[in-house]
């Protein structure tokens, strides 16, 4: 596949080219550029996919959707600039098992599952601080302690926040000259940061919902996050941890190394189609860097990090382990 047209890297693809089309042909993904003269942009294994990432004006073919559900390839539709729109998830064996284990939890279960997340994201949000050289992040480390002592959710989530309004009070340290953030804005993001954090917040969602259904747990049953209609509160959960390691770590990259710039910004703070796919190049890359996994003790690339965490918490939830293990970096 054209490097301008999209990516494939390990089981993952990226199609971004307005007006292609994903078919089935022998065998292969085939992504065929329809309103254009490029012809055959890229052809993948059908084995080897388990997601594709489409973006604005792509469709599938109807013999494709069929071999996606056959073959368990999850299908997730972006607008052009990467707003999540939905998904096509294949019908396959639920496990009974571990869905009932998963709806027995009792609220205890819960809470400790959800300290060991919040405890990992307030360790790893220091751990990214001292990174890139800010101090005096003692404040982070008490409430990180405070954590165990939660009695509640009510109690957590009030940790949980405070933690983050200290984190992004201090990220601002960690940008480069011309780059400011003062605060954590969403919908709309107020600046060209924000809008990145956003970004890159909704793409790791997409990746711990697709590891969640690979492991067949309900995504859709959080563990912290309340209930609402359409909201896939366990990923929510599980991307607290990933959020200072993976995502502000990858936006800080982005900027400090001039990858992206305030000129791949249109008016409204949202990335234009040049920097929406610079963006896009890197992200995947990022994904598949490795990093030594601290529960396993070696090295693994992020997304498969992001899968053996939903081991973990399967493990937990069916009693196979006592506790549940956050991903945890401390250095």
């Amino acid at each position: 596949m054209k490097e301008s047209q999209g990516i494939f890297e390990d089981s993952v693809v990226y199609v971004t080219t307005q007006g292609s089309q994903v078919r089935i042909d022998g065998g292969q993904v085939v992504i065929y550029d329809v309103e254009g003269d490029d012809g055959e942009l890229g052809a993948f294994p059908v084995e080897k996919l388990d997601t594709i990432n489409v973006f604005g004006g792509v469709n599938f073919s109807t013999p494709f959707v069929a071999t996606a559900n056959e073959h368990g390839i999850v299908l997730n539709y972006f607008t052009q600039n990467g707003k999540y729109r939905g998904s096509f998830v294949p019908e396959r064996n639920t496990i009974a098992e571990v869905r009932r284990a998963q709806y027995a939890l009792t609220g205890r279960d819960e809470l400790a599952i959800s300290k060991a997340m919040i405890a990992a994201k307030i360790r790893n949000a220091r751990t990214i601080l001292s990174r890139k050289g800010v101090r005096g992040t003692t404040v982070l480390k008490d409430l990180g302690e405070r954590v165990s002592s939660a009695s509640n959710k009510d109690d957590l989530r009030g940790i949980e926040g405070e933690a983050a309004e200290r984190y992004f009070s201090r990220l601002d340290e960690t940008l480069v000259d011309n780059w400011t953030f003062d605060t954590r804005s969403k919908r709309p993001p107020e600046d060209h940061i924000n809008s990145l954090l956003s970004l890159t917040y909704v793409m790791m969602k997409n990746e711990v919902l697709s590891a969640l259904r690979c492991y067949n747990l309900d995504p859709f049953l959080g563990v912290l996050h309340a209930d609402r209609h359409g909201r896939p509160s366990l990923a929510l959960d599980l991307q607290e941890e990933f959020r200072p390691l993976f995502c502000d770590a990858f936006v800080t990259r982005l900027v400090n190394r001039g990858t992206i710039t305030h000129d791949q910004f249109g008016n409204d703070n949202r990335l234009t189609d040049d920097g929406f796919q610079a963006y896009l190049d890197k992200f995947d890359g990022y994904m598949n860097e490795e990093l030594t996994h601290p529960y396993f003790e070696y090295r693994v690339s992020r997304r498969k990090a992001i899968r053996q965490q939903v081991i973990l918490l399967r493990k937990a939830i069916t009693g196979e382990l006592d506790d549940y293990h956050a991903l945890e970096v401390s250095r």
